[in-house]
Order: structure tokens, then C-alpha cells, then sequence
């Protein structure tokens, strides 16, 4: 095994025989691949391209520039900005020291950053062009942090990140790390009070990809493929932009970092790069096949869109295939558990739909998964819906500081409940219902949103759609949807209701409908319930998020 244990004024310039089942870290992944491709790119941001040398130079200054101020093993870096390549220098510094990073949704008001900030405890903040005002605002909130640095530049008062580094030696600290340690910190969306800190370690993360991973277990779309490139256009503070950057760096890849979603951008890239791999929300998906250009580039390169994080109407998935004409991974997963445990390949997509694309696929190799009645605990047979609860080397080490967040979401089997509502059929193809909290009960009758907002979405001249429960004096609760039009189009309640009737049952199709001109979303693109309910809830007992 390489050693980790030399000081950290040690070179470890004549250790140059690590080899792939070396890696049980972030810092392996670049150490490795440094010594085997030390020119490669990695990394291209606007237009500044990092190789895997310059990674790994990087991030050793980065670790002796944080370790001077004390940042040790154990403890948390918080970066605020928007997607940089930068921003991965720093989280591989801050692994070399067996240190943590927590990158902060920049999207977040000034209170809410100042309690993430505190509550993991940052004793220094990178922040990104253009935040230096939001955190001008809670300077004197911040309970921690002792250092403020422009990541890109200097940032008013903040000095520069790349200045700082430079002044210390590129010499890799070689701390001791084990797949156990934490090396990420996401902070949940925070949609029901406070956000926690979900933990990951180098274990959960690259569990899929690990050595015990064998060649025969990995899907097409796993392998890497010699000078594909991905496009990193989610964000960095979500599971999917953090987790797409680190897997490109264990499979030697390289990436294009966008540093936040743009169609246009998006588009220009595809057309000018050997772009191959893009991983996008739905949203971004529908954003880009309503861009005016998207029927005029050449997709051609484009082998697979991987998706996820909420559902995908049926309507929609097969007018991407269409449209884009490469092949589909849908992901489920979650931040707790270090992002995808399911997923649906693309031999199981058909242009002219299936039943199997209403599922998020089967467990990737290691996953565990059952259905658990919420209730009792006891698991339910196939094609019953319940609670999915998982099981794998993928699940988070538990909620920073929480023990009791941690207790009600991992039991004592080790077993991660993930407050999803689903069912498995007898092939173990997952189905997802809906978050079990948005659950619709009228009549004595289970309504899942999902299923309702689907036969909706159908509907050729709805753009958008969310159902809700709102209070119903005889029902208990009856469905309302909130619809989104396309431009252009006119809708009566009566017209899309009769719609919906035609591909579920009468019981699951909208009491009402209110026609909106947008949906409220949280920066991750979920659908904030909340906030549609809340007016009609106003003043009663029901009490969901």
C-alpha cells in the first residue's frame, strides 16, 4: 500500500509507483493520476485549462496554505461561488490534510449562509466573484471564520486565493487518510427549517467506482472512453455538480465547468466540444428543448444524458430522446446518500415509452434496497407502495452535529430511510410515488402527486405542473393542481381535467386547477410544495412540508 504517513515537509517526489488499488481518497484519485497522465486536462474553465500536474500542484500549495492556518485533519473549508475549477484545487487541498469541504448554496439568503457557516463550523470561507457584498452583510454573524479569500481574485477587502497559494511550497502534505474519514459536507435543501450537514466520506463516494467494482459490473455508460468529455453544468453546492467533478477525476476524465447552467452556453459548447456526457435536472432538460437553437445542432457526439433529482413526465423524456438522440440515464439517489443508487439504463428507454420508464431503474452493484410500511417498520411485498429504504457503502456517515437526525434516518441495520414513497416490482425495478410527506389522502383514498402531475403533463399545451392537497370539507383533502401553460396556449379547468380522466382514475384527477405563470423552486429545481399549500392550509391542522 502507498504510505500516507510522511511529514508534511517530506516530498513524495521519489514515490512515483502508486498504483490504481492505491486509491482510497480524493487525494489518491489526483495523485494517481498525476503520475500517469500529468498533461491530460482536466478541468477547462473559460479559458483556463488545468492538466492533472497542475491539479495536483494546486491543491499541494492549497494544503500547505490551509494548514498554516491551522486546518487539520477534521476540519471544515466552506466555499461560496459559482462552479470553478478552482473550487476542486481547493477541495483536493483541503483532502490532502484530511480536511472537509463544504461548498454553500450561493443562491441562499445572507441569515441562512451565516447558519451554515456556523453551524459547520468554517475557519475559512472562499467565496466566488461578486459575493463579496452578501458577505460584507454577515461578517459580524460568522461565529468561525477566522479567513475570507476571493477564490478567482481578490473580492473587495478579501485578498486573492491564487495569490495566497502561490506563496507557499507545492509539497503534499501526505497526511493519513482512510476511506472511513469524512471529505464532503452538503447541506440538505433546508425546505422544513434548518438545513443539515449531511457527511461523506472518500468510501461513500466512490463506492461505486472502488476497487471491489469489477470491470463486468460497470454499465456502458460507467466506462470511461479515451478524450470523452463531460459538461459540468449543475452546482457544485448539490451532490450532482460536486459528484459529477469527482467522478471525472477517478476515471481520469476530463470536464468542462460551466459555472452555472446555461442553455445557450450549454448549446455553444456541444456544438464546439467533443462533448459526451451531460448530467442535467429535468428543468435543464426542458430548458434546453425549448431553446430556439436546439433544433439546429449537431448532437451527434452526444453518447448519454444522465438525469435525475425529480421526476421526468414521460412526455417530456421521449421528446428529449427525440430531440437529442443519444442515449439516457435516468439517477435516484440523494445527498444522504452520496448521490446515485438506482439507476435506469438506457436499454431501458423507448422513444415510444415502456412501463419500465416510469421506473428509476434497478440498484448499482452493492445497493441494497426494500419497502418498508412507514408505520411499522415491516417490509411489503412487490408492487406495494411503502417507504424505500436503502442499504450500501454509499450512505452518508450521518447529519454533522445531529445524532438524533442521524438516529431517525439510519437505523441500527444500518438500513437509510429515505422518506420517499415507492414500490418494487418482481424484475426490482424501482417506481417512485412521491416524497411520503406529500402524500394525498381524500376519502380515505392515497393520492401521489407524481402520478397525477404525469397524466397533466401529457397534456400537449402544459409546460409546468404541481399537485398539491388542500383542505376539503366532505374528501378531507382534495387534488389541486397549479399548471403552467406554454406561450401561446389556452387551457379551461374543465378541458384538462377531462384530459386527466382519460389516463388515470377519477379519484387522482384535480377538484381544481389554478393556472400560474410559474412554479416556485428551491435552487436544486425541486418543486416547493410548501409554498403552493400554504395559503389554502392557512389557519388548519395539517402540518406537511
Amino acid at each position: 500500500m502507498y504510505s500516507m504517513e510522511k511529514p508534511i515537509t517530506e516530498s513524495r517526489e521519489e514515490d512515483n509507483c502508486m498504483i490504481e488499488e492505491d486509491i482510497i481518497s480524493i487525494a489518491d484519485v489526483v495523485r494517481f493520476h498525476a503520475q500517469e497522465q500529468p498533461d491530460s486536462v482536466v478541468f477547462t474553465y473559460e479559458d483556463d485549462e488545468m492538466t492533472y500536474a497542475a491539479l495536483d500542484e494546486g491543491s499541494n500549495r492549497a494544503a500547505q496554505a490551509l494548514a498554516s492556518r491551522g486546518v487539520g485533519k477534521g476540519d471544515r473549508v466552506a466555499y461560496m461561488g459559482k462552479n470553478s475549477h478552482l473550487y476542486f484545487e481547493i477541495l483536493v487541498g483541503a483532502a490532502k490534510l484530511g480536511a472537509v469541504m463544504v461548498p454553500v448554496n450561493w443562491r441562499l439568503a445572507p441569515p441562512e449562509v451565516a447558519y451554515i457557516l456556523n453551524d459547520c463550523q468554517a475557519k475559512i470561507l472562499f467565496i466566488g466573484p461578486s459575493f463579496d457584498d452578501l458577505v460584507r452583510k454577515i461578517k459580524a454573524d460568522m461565529d468561525h471564520v477566522e479567513l475570507i479569500l476571493g477564490s478567482e481574485k481578490a473580492e473587495g477587502d478579501f485578498a486573492s486565493y491564487p495569490s495566497w497559494r502561490d506563496g507557499f511550497d507545492a509539497i503534499d502534505p501526505m497526511v493519513s487518510c482512510t476511506e472511513e474519514d469524512d471529505a464532503l459536507q452538503l447541506y440538505t435543501s433546508g425546505t422544513t427549517g434548518h438545513p443539515k450537514g449531511a457527511i461523506m466520506t472518500s468510501g461513500s463516494i466512490f463506492s461505486s467506482r472502488s476497487s471491489g467494482v469489477t470491470e463486468e459490473d460497470l454499465m456502458d455508460w460507467q466506462k470511461p472512453i479515451p478524450g470523452e468529455i463531460t459538461l459540468l453544468a449543475m452546482p457544485c453546492f448539490h451532490i450532482s455538480g460536486t459528484g459529477t467533478g469527482l467522478g471525472v477525476m477517478f476515471t481520469g476524465g476530463s470536464a468542462i465547468v460551466l459555472p452555472e447552467y446555461d442553455p445557450t452556453q450549454a448549446l455553444d459548447l456541444i456544438a464546439q466540444y467533443n462533448i459526451s456526457k451531460i448530467f442535467m435536472v429535468p428543468a435543464a432538460i426542458q430548458i434546453l428543448l425549448n431553446h430556439p437553437r436546439a433544433k439546429d445542432v449537431d448532437f451527434s457526439n452526444l453518447k448519454y444524458i444522465t438525469y435525475g433529482a425529480s421526476p421526468i413526465p414521460l412526455e417530456l423524456m421521449k421528446q428529449a430522446m427525440d430531440v437529442l438522440g443519444c442515449g439516457f440515464v435516468q439517477m435516484y439517489g440523494m445527498t444522504e446518500t452520496s448521490g446515485t443508487i438506482t439507476t435506469l439504463n438506457p436499454e431501458d428507454h423507448d422513444v415510444n415509452g415502456n412501463e419500465k420508464m416510469r421506473s428509476v431503474g434497478t440498484p448499482l452493484p452493492g445497493v441494497e434496497l426494500k419497502i418498508i410500511d412507514p408505520e411499522t417498520g415491516e417490509t411489503l411485498p412487490p408492487y406495494t407502495i411503502g417507504e424505500i429504504a436503502t442499504r450500501s457503502a454509499k450512505n452518508m456517515k450521518g447529519y454533522w452535529n445531529r445524532p438524533e437526525a442521524t438516529a431517525e434516518t439510519i437505523d441500527a441495520d444500518g438500513w437509510l430511510h429515505t422518506g420517499d414513497a415507492g414500490s418494487l416490482d418482481q424484475d426490482g425495478y424501482l417506481y417512485i410515488q412521491d416524497r411520503l410527506k406529500d402524500m394525498i389522502i381524500s376519502g380515505g383514498e392515497n393520492v401521489y402527486p407524481a402520478e397525477v402531475e404525469n397524466a397533466l403533463y401529457a397534456n400537449p399545451k402544459v409546460a409546468d405542473v404541481a399537485v398539491i392537497g388542500v383542505p376539503d370539507e366532505k374528501w378531507g383533502e382534495a387534488v389541486k393542481a397549479c399548471v403552467v401553460l406554454k406561450p401561446g396556449q389556452e387551457l379551461t379547468e374543465a378541458e384538462l381535467i377531462a384530459d386527466a380522466r382519460e389516463r388515470i382514475a377519477g379519484f387522482k384527477c384535480p377538484k381544481s386547477i389554478d393556472f400560474i405563470d410559474a412554479l416556485p423552486r428551491n435552487p436544486s429545481g425541486k418543486i416547493l410544495r410548501k409554498d403552493l399549500r400554504a395559503p389554502y392550509w392557512e389557519g388548519k391542522d395539517r402540518a406537511v412540508n
